[in-house]
């Protein structure tokens, strides 16, 4: 064998070599070794690394969310109907940290213990204590919640570090005729709810109908009370004014009284200052004075005497005479 034989064997052993040694791990992903089938301490995480080349070996194990589908599950309820579950979907992730302590005891394929075989197991032992009306209708918006919290309860303690994000379960397949019968069910209770729904709606319409009548009433109620109301302030307004009307004239026909009164009072308390010896003398002379006939001189008796013996009467009066010297 030349030498360049030689050279070219040796550079291609130690390509080989270097590339088996090269490896890369991609991003939440983490890494763990093996050398002669057992399994190393030490991982290592996303980037390029390096190991010995032909005796160890790496594999990768996903430690962000992923989604596990475990599919055409059976299941036989309390009553003995055997249903299927198409599809069960467990979304979980695996903590970093935890990677090396779950794969030592469950391998890489962790899932397949952890999880599918759990799955299939807790599913059945929910069924079996449940009626198929229970699963398939009652229980089943339960079951995602229920298979979670026992799926995680059970890993805590099994393999801590796998957490359990959510579960989802489709409904079961169950037998046609059975089928049938829930969907006659299933009708008749739609057409019952119909039926209640339309009950409630009349129900409502008669309600408002009877509010507004109500509402009508009282309007017409309270506004007759308004009416009623301003009828009454008016009639008080009225007897009001006719009170202070006929205050009014009574105070007038009193002030004009008492005016009168004053008047008269005021005029005897004249009279009676007037009623003097002095005032009788004065209106006695004015009395006189009216006669229409005063006769003066110092023959007026002979006159009266001559007045009675003649024949023919005369005119004299015997009362107001005024006699001068």
């Amino acid at each position: 064998m030349t030498a360049g034989a030689v050279v070219s064997v040796i550079l291609a052993i130690g390509g080989a070599a270097l590339f088996s040694s090269v490896h890369k791990i991609e991003e939440g992903h983490t890494a763990v070794y093996y050398r002669g089938g057992a399994l190393l301490t030490s991982t290592n995480g996303p980037g390029f690394h390096l190991m010995l080349p032909f005796i160890t070996t790496y594999k990768s194990v996903q430690t962000t969310l992923q989604t596990d589908e475990v599919k055409n599950v059976p299941c036989g309820t309390s009553g003995g109907v055997m249903i299927y579950f198409d599809r069960i979907e467990v979304v979980n992730y695996l903590i970093p940290s935890a990677v090396y302590g779950i794969v030592r005891n469950y391998t890489v394929d962790y899932d397949k213990s952890l999880i599918f075989n759990k799955v299939h197991h807790e599913l059945n032992q929910f069924c079996s204590v449940h009626t198929l009306q229970e699963v398939y209708i009652g229980l089943f918006d339960q079951i995602d919640e229920n298979l979670k919290l026992t799926l995680q309860e059970d890993l805590t303690t099994m393999a801590p570090g796998l957490i359990i994000q959510a579960v989802r379960v489709t409904k079961p397949n169950i037998p046609e005729s059975i089928r049938r019968n829930y969907e006659l069910m299933e009708t008749e209770r739609t057409k019952l709810l119909i039926a209640a729904q339309t009950q409630k709606v009349v129900e409502k319409e008669a309600e408002t109908e009877r509010k507004r009548a109500v509402i009508e009433a009282e309007k017409i109620a309270q506004v007759a009370e308004i009416k009623f109301g301003q009828k009454v302030m008016e009639k008080e307004t009225e007897k009001k004014i006719s009170e202070i009307e006929d205050s009014a004239f009574v105070a007038r026909q009193k002030a004009k009284a008492d005016a009168e009164f004053y008047t008269a009072q005021r005029a005897a308390e004249a009279n009676k200052m007037k009623l003097t010896p002095e005032y009788l003398q004065i209106m006695k002379y004015k009395a006189i004075a009216a006669n229409s006939k005063i006769y003066f001189g110092s023959e007026i008796p002979r006159m009266f005497l001559d007045s009675r013996s003649s024949s023919k009467p005369t005119e004299l009066l015997t009362e107001d005479v005024l006699t001068t010297d």
